[in-house]
């Protein structure tokens, strides 16, 4: 795997009823999400996200009593590449930020959760390549395709602070803003060359610094119609974008939060 350090490798919906997210994410975005295939080996609900190309968008984790009993709640989370998961959770801790999984290895790699220092969780991933494909990226995040993950939207307390947060630690850029007037700027992160995504502060009435995953779709107009005819809530509507496309948010069924990014046709 090539990846750079900062890479978002992976995206994993938690969620109360899988069958249910299927159902919802394959009419709003195309996506097959398999029937359990049985949690006794391992006890957890664990699904991949499949793509209309034969990849992987990600993972359905199941959130089961115990977890909900925990304070888990339906929610997207992105994993982020480290080389060294252990070396970069001692970096982050010592820097402000919160561990809440701790490392945790898996056959697919080593992994945890964190927060930053303004309370945003997310994952870190040191991931183990499949047999055969040690050379292979992943392709979770594309900032173009339809099925992937196109966005990833930092709402923070603390701007300045989150963006020197992941410059230190996951070697991010940030070039370029779009003046949201009192809202602020809206600044763009970079891995390398590629945007990922953007920081910006918090809008009235939100409680916590959070990430926010903007999924491509087809035709925005369409995936919106099939929000709400699926049980979904619209919670903002699709606004044109620099570039011409369009991008909206949501609620699923469950209730986790997600966003929308497309063209319209």
């Amino acid at each position: 795997m090539t990846n750079p350090k900062g890479s978002f490798l992976w995206y994993e919906l938690m969620t109360s009823d899988p069958d249910a997210a299927a159902r919802f994410y394959g009419a709003v975005v195309g996506w097959t999400i398999a029937p359990n295939a049985g949690t006794a080996a391992s006890g957890v609900d664990y699904r991949m996200i499949g793509r209309s190309d034969g990849g992987n968008a990600g993972g359905v984790l199941g959130l089961n009593a115990d977890m909900l009993a925990g304070g888990a709640r339906p929610a997207w989370m992105g994993y982020l590449y480290t080389p060294d998961v252990d070396a970069t959770i001692a970096a982050i801790t010592a820097d402000g930020g919160a561990v809440h999984m701790p490392p945790t290895d898996l056959p697919v790699g080593r992994i945890a959760m964190l927060s930053d220092p303004q309370g945003a969780p997310f994952y870190v991933m040191n991931p183990i390549p499949p047999a055969g494909m040690e050379d292979v990226d992943s392709d979770a995040f594309s900032p173009t395709e339809a099925q992937h993950v196109r966005w990833n939207e930092l709402m923070t307390s603390d701007p300045d602070a989150a963006i020197a947060f992941y410059r230190k630690h996951f070697g991010w850029g940030q070039e370029g803003a779009f003046d949201m007037g009192e809202m602020g700027p809206y600044r763009f992160v970079q891995v390398g060359e590629v945007a990922i995504g953007a920081v910006m502060g918090l809008v009235p009435g939100a409680p916590a610094a959070t990430w926010s995953y903007y999924i491509g779709v087809d035709d925005i107009d369409r995936a919106a119609a099939a929000i709400t005819a699926n049980g979904g809530t619209i919670t903002c509507e699709a606004a044109e974008i620099p570039g011409g496309e369009f991008a909206m948010n949501g609620l699923d069924p469950q209730g986790a939060a997600f966003g929308l990014v497309g063209p319209r046709h």
